[in-house]
């Protein structure tokens, strides 16, 4: 219960955490900056620990959740949030239930008919968020760019969360660090490459940036992503996919409290609409059993 609740209200707020966080500081640099400290510290006390030294198909697999969750799936998040408010963002990212379904038909699985009513209704709603508004995508609720960006980083994220549940990995706290230290060192790699690094001051860096970068360091990757990838491996993917239709409210209820992000009428509905096609997948097949019961229950009840 205390893992679920971790992911769910401490990675809602790290969506306004990187929106302070990347107001001075670059995405890129400080995606690596969070992720090579994180995954260092977490490392050493694992290897301290007495943690076997892993092999070289260890490395690749857990560079390859490296690349695919932190690298692409954090690194779109932190890109994105520089225009994009942190309510949206996270709004866009709750539709990785939604990518699962399509990642099952890929493997050769079958969803239920109520899975794909799901995957139907959460793509309108990210379509409420994107259409233009007055004839102009100025007016939309969310950049298109931006959540073309987003889309594709949830899709990564996906694929890296089933990836990891099959993949030979390590023991849980080295692997996840290996992972926290490949995809820092990919989003370093990249930071240099688009030249973010050389472009980074950090005397122009806010307080307020660096506590934010302090949090994420501290709950969103020691604490919420140890969580994330710890209840992978001891729950199914469809449960510890409810987090996508809470870190939104969380984070929408904080960007607006705490940052003055507004939301127009229409991303409200999209938000309604997205979290229930959400809900919808994560139920699955449970739904139309579920109503079945209730509508029974009732018949029984009338006189």
């Amino acid at each position: 219960m205390l893992g679920f609740l971790c992911i769910y209200v401490v990675w809602g707020s790290t969506y306004l955490a990187i929106r302070v966080g990347v107001s001075t500081i670059p995405p890129f640099v400080m995606g690596a900056v969070r992720f090579l400290i994180a995954g260092g510290g977490l490392y050493a006390f694992a290897r301290l620990r007495g943690a076997a030294k892993p092999t070289a198909l260890e490395w690749r697999n857990t560079a390859i959740v490296g690349a695919l969750l932190l690298f692409v799936g954090n690194g779109a998040v932190a890109w994105s949030e520089q225009r994009v408010s942190s309510g949206m963002t996270s709004l866009i990212v709750s539709t990785v239930p939604l990518w699962l379904v399509l990642c099952e038909v890929v493997q050769g699985q079958k969803p239920g008919l109520t899975k794909w009513l799901g995957v139907a209704l959460g793509l309108v709603g990210v379509g409420l968020l994107v259409l233009p508004a007055d004839g102009s995508f100025k007016n939309a609720a969310v950049e298109p760019i931006g959540a073309i960006v987003l889309a594709l980083g949830s899709l990564s994220w996906t694929i890296g969360s089933l990836f990891s549940r099959k993949a030979k990995l390590p023991s849980p706290i080295l692997a996840i660090s290996m992972q926290m230290l490949s995809g820092g060192a990919l989003l370093l790699l990249l930071s240099t490459v688009s030249g973010e690094i050389f472009d980074f001051k950090v005397a122009e860096v806010s307080t307020d940036s660096w506590l934010a970068l302090l949090y994420l360091i501290v709950f969103g990757s020691l604490l919420g992503f140890t969580t994330y990838m710890w209840l992978l491996r001891v729950t199914t993917p469809t449960a510890v996919g409810t987090y996508a239709y809470v870190n939104p409210v969380v984070a929408v209820l904080l960007g607006v409290v705490f940052a003055g992000e507004r939301m127009p009428p229409q991303a409200f509905v999209a938000m309604l609409v997205i979290v229930s096609g959400v809900a919808m997948v994560s139920l699955g097949n449970q739904v139309v059993p579920l109503l079945r019961g209730v509508r029974e229950s009732f018949a029984e009840r009338r006189p």
